[in-house]
């Protein structure tokens, strides 16, 4: 049994380690955790593949390495089981630019468009109780795609995945104007930069990036389909274009390339403070306490359930 106090003479590592196996517990860590949690991490990805593992996983326990609506996205699809997040205050800039009141005002407003409602899986679960279907920038194109063709569409909350997805589809869709602090840091002029230094190297950004960069990228994917171009590509230079967290998971899985974080403008480091308020001691903490737990009203959470259940059935 670990005991109540950390042991320094011990790894903290290998205590997280003995709790998970206490508590039955499975730890799921986002591409943007600080590396030593995904380190730990039984399942490392994007918000689609966290998705698929907390709707399938047998865990007494999810230990969410991530931010907040990435922990409510399990306990919607765990009710029966205890959900915690290390830091209960790691929380999303794009996700609080949608506040549900503000949806369901914009929708009652709106009532004549009757509007499909598309969320990306970036917003809280008063959101999605609010939306028709979940996408996530993995499956978005195959979601809109997908969507009614008599209706309306709504994009919220993220503009900028909402603008590639148009770009690539076609739909017309009104788009929520909320982006994340991270990705709009990232600026043409800033990408132009490196590329002078390294001439050769392609340039793969995230959707959520501005048009100016994406225009100017190779590649334009989700976190996890970085990982297949980055491993199929020849070029043994790559610019990577999202959070800074993303390159702990490249480098490990593909080791003898070099991966060149994206600059911006301000010199920014392209670390989201909110994803990196997580760390191994607050993971250990969270299970010896099994605290911070999720808690979602159950009206919210089985509202919340069927469009990201309409999503997961969609991507099959």
């Amino acid at each position: 049994m670990v005991s109540a106090g950390v042991n320094f003479g011990v790894d903290l590592a290998e205590e997280i380690a003995e709790l998970k196996r206490e508590r039955n517990a499975v730890i799921l860590a986002h591409n943007y955790q600080a590396p030593e949690l995904q380190d730990i991490a039984d399942y490392v990805g994007d918000s689609l593949g966290l998705s698929y593992q907390a709707a399938r996983t047998d865990a007494d326990v999810i230990l969410f390495c991530g931010v907040h609506f990435m922990a409510e996205t399990a306990k919607i699809l765990n009710p029966t089981r205890k959900v915690l997040l290390p830091d209960v205050d790691a929380g999303c800039s794009l996700s609080e630019s949608c506040p549900p009141e503000k949806l369901k005002g914009f929708l009652e407003k709106h009532a004549d468009k009757n509007y499909y409602v598309i969320a990306y899986i970036n917003c809280s679960a008063g959101v999605k109780a609010l939306s028709d279907v979940i996408c996530t920038s993995g499956n978005a194109e195959k979601i809109v795609r997908s969507a009614p063709a008599d209706r309306n569409i709504l994009f919220v909350p993220d503009q900028n995945l909402g603008a590639w997805v148009m770009e690539r589809t076609g739909r017309k869709m009104d788009l929520w104007q909320g982006n994340c602090y991270i990705h709009v840091e990232f600026t043409a002029r800033s990408i132009n930069k490196i590329r002078e230094q390294y001439p050769n190297a392609p340039v793969v950004a995230h959707p959520e990036c501005t048009y100016g960069v994406r225009l100017l990228a190779d590649e334009v994917c989700s976190t996890e389909k970085m990982i297949a171009y980055c491993r199929e590509t020849p070029a043994r230079e790559i610019i990577i274009v999202t959070e800074a967290g993303m390159l702990h998971r490249l480098k490990k899985e593909i080791p003898g390339k070099l991966f060149i974080p994206g600059p911006t403008d301000n010199c920014f480091c392209g670390e989201c403070r909110f994803m990196k308020m997580n760390t191994l001691e607050k993971a250990h903490a969270a299970l010896l306490n099994m605290q911070p737990e999720i808690i979602l009203p159950e009206a919210i959470r089985k509202r919340a359930e069927a469009p990201i259940l309409r999503m997961l059935e969609i991507s099959k």
